[in-house]
C-alpha cells in the first residue's frame, strides 16, 4: 500500500479541506471502480462454464482475460492523460458506459468471436476506472491524506473481487449464464445514474488550472519526463512483480487449478478463492499501517512478498502427491492475498519522484506493470497447458520467470531511487527553511 511522503503530516496551501461532502462524492466515484472489478473478475468464477459455452481449449480460454488485461494496460498513459485533460466525471462515465455494455454484450453472446469483443470493451472501460478514482481523492481530499485514500479504493476494488466470487459464482449456477451476466449489468446502470447526478471533479474554489492545448509533443514530453524518473520506473516492477500471481490465479487459472488438478468441488474452489480475496484487504491494512510508519519498509515488504509467494507457490505445484494437502492450499491462498497490498507500494515509488502535473501519467506507467505481467503469465500457462496435456506443474512454472525478471530490475533501480529521494528530501527542507513564514 501507499504511504505519506515525509512532509504529508502537514496540510499544502490550497489543498481540498476534505470532510464528508468529500468521502461522499469519493464513494461516489469508488462505487464504480467497485463495479469494474466485479465485472473485470467475473470470469475467474466462470472459466470452466465459458470453455464448455463455447467450445474452446485452454489457449482460447486464456485470450479472454489476455486481450481484456492487454486493452487494460494499453490504455493506462492515455487515460492518465485522459483524467489530467477531460476531468473524472467525463472519464469515469465514458468508463461505466463501456464496461457495463461489455458485460452485457458477454451476457449475450453467441459466439466466442463475439464475447472476445464483449471482453475487449469491458477491459477498455475498466482502463478508465481505478487512475481516475486516484486522482479523484487528490482533488477532494487533502495530500497528507492522499496515501489512505488509495489504500481503501484498492480494499474497496478487493469486495468487488469478494462480491464475484460469491454473489456472481451462485447466481451462474443457478440462474445460468445470461441471467447472471446481464442481472450483474444492472450494477453499471445504478453507479452511472449516481455519477451522472451526483460526482463533481472538485470542490468549489479549487478548480486547477486550465490546461491550453499542447498537442502531441506535449505529451511525448510528459511520457518521456516520468518514464526518465527512477522512481517512477521502480514504481512500475515493484507492480509488475507483485500483482501478477494473485492476479492469474483470481481472473482465470485459480479455479480450473484447484478443481481439475487438485480435485476440488467448486465450491470448495471458491471458498479457496475467497480467501484470498480476504487475505487481501486485511493484509492490506497492515501493509498500508506499517509503511505509513516506516517509510523504508516499503522495498522489504515488497521483497518479502515476492519471496514468499514463490516459495509456497512451489512447495503446492512440487508436492510430492497426486495433490497438495488442504492445509497447503490454504497456505497459498492466504499468501496470494499479500500480492495486491504489495503492489500498491509502486505507487508510493513514483508518487515522490513525479510533481503534481505528472501525476496521472507516473501513475498509469506504474499500472501497466502488473497487468502486462498477468497478460503475459495468463498466456504463458494456456499455451503450456494445451502442449503439455493439463500439467499444471509445468505451466504454473511460468510465474516463477516473470518473478526473476521483476526481481533484477528492482534490485538494479534501488540503490538510484533510494539517492534521488534523498536528494528531494534535503531540497525540499531547504525550501522550507527559506520560505517566509
Amino acid at each position: 500500500m501507499s504511504s505519506p511522503s515525509s512532509s504529508s503530516s502537514l496540510t499544502l496551501p490550497g489543498d481540498p479541506p476534505g470532510g464528508r461532502r468529500a468521502i461522499a462524492v469519493w464513494s461516489i466515484g469508488v462505487s464504480v471502480y467497485f463495479v469494474a472489478v466485479i465485472f473485470r473478475t467475473s470470469l475467474g468464477v466462470a472459466g470452466l462454464d465459458a470453455a464448455d459455452r463455447f467450445h474452446v481449449n485452454a489457449s482460447a480460454l486464456s485470450t479472454f482475460s489476455i486481450l481484456q488485461l492487454l486493452v487494460y494496460a494499453g490504455m493506462q498513459i492515455p487515460v492518465g492523460l485522459l483524467v489530467d485533460r477531460l476531468g473524472t466525471k467525463k472519464v469515469l462515465t465514458i468508463g461505466v458506459v463501456l464496461f457495463t455494455a461489455g458485460q452485457l454484450g458477454f451476457a449475450f453472446s453467441p459466439s466466442y468471436g463475439m464475447a472476445l469483443a464483449s471482453r475487449a470493451l469491458l477491459g477498455c472501460g475498466d482502463a478508465l476506472t481505478f487512475i481516475s478514482v486516484l486522482r479523484l481523492g487528490t482533488r477532494w481530499f487533502p495530500a497528507r491524506r492522499g496515501p489512505m485514500v488509495a489504500q481503501l479504493a484498492g480494499l474497496v476494488g478487493m469486495a468487488g473481487n469478494l462480491v464475484s466470487t460469491l454473489v456472481l459464482s451462485r447466481l451462474l449456477h443457478g440462474v445460468g449464464w445470461t441471467a447472471a451476466f446481464a442481472g450483474s449489468a444492472l450494477a453499471g446502470v445504478v453507479v452511472l445514474v449516481l455519477l451522472l447526478l451526483f460526482l463533481k471533479d472538485h470542490p468549489e474554489g479549487h478548480e486547477p488550472e486550465p490546461l491550453a492545448h499542447q498537442g502531441a509533443a506535449y505529451v511525448r514530453r510528459q511520457i518521456a519526463a516520468s518514464w526518465r524518473e527512477p522512481g517512477t520506473r521502480l514504481g512500475l516492477w515493484v507492480h509488475f512483480t507483485t500483482q501478477f500471481p494473485a492476479m492469474v490465479f483470481l481472473l482465470l487459472w485459480g479455479m480450473p487449478f484447484l478443481v481439475q488438478a487438485q480435485g476440488l468441488s467448486r465450491a470448495t474452489a471458491g471458498e479457496l478463492l475467497t480467501l484470498v480475496v480476504l487475505s487481501n484487504m486485511v493484509v492490506g491494512l497492515v501493509y498500508g499501517q506499517v509503511v505509513a510508519r516506516h517509510h523504508a519498509a516499503r522495498l522489504p515488504l515488497a521483497l518479502g512478498t515476492v519471496a514468499a509467494t514463490a516459495t509456497v507457490w512451489a512447495a503446492t505445484i512440487a508436492y510430492p502427491a497426486d495433490t497438495a494437502p488442504m492445509w497447503l492450499l490454504i497456505v497459498l491462498c492466504t499468501v496470494l492475498g499479500a500480492c495486491g497490498p504489495a503492489s500498491m507500494i509502486g505507487f508510493d515509488f513514483a508518487r515522490p519522484a513525479n510533481p503534481a502535473e505528472r501525476q496521472g501519467t507516473a501513475s498509469g506507467i506504474t499500472n501497466m506493470g502488473g497487468f502486462v505481467a498477468s497478460m503475459t503469465t495468463l498466456f504463458a500457462i494456456g499455451v503450456l497447458l494445451d502442449a503439455t496435456g493439463d500439467n499444471y506443474t509445468i505451466a504454473f512454472s511460468a510465474v516463477f520467470v516473470l518473478q526473476a525478471l521483476g526481481l533484477s530490475q528492482i534490485l538494479r533501480l534501488r540503490r538510484r531511487v533510494a539517492r534521488r529521494e534523498r536528494e528531494r528530501l534535503v531540497a525540499s527542507r531547504v525550501k522550507t527553511v527559506h520560505v517566509p513564514v
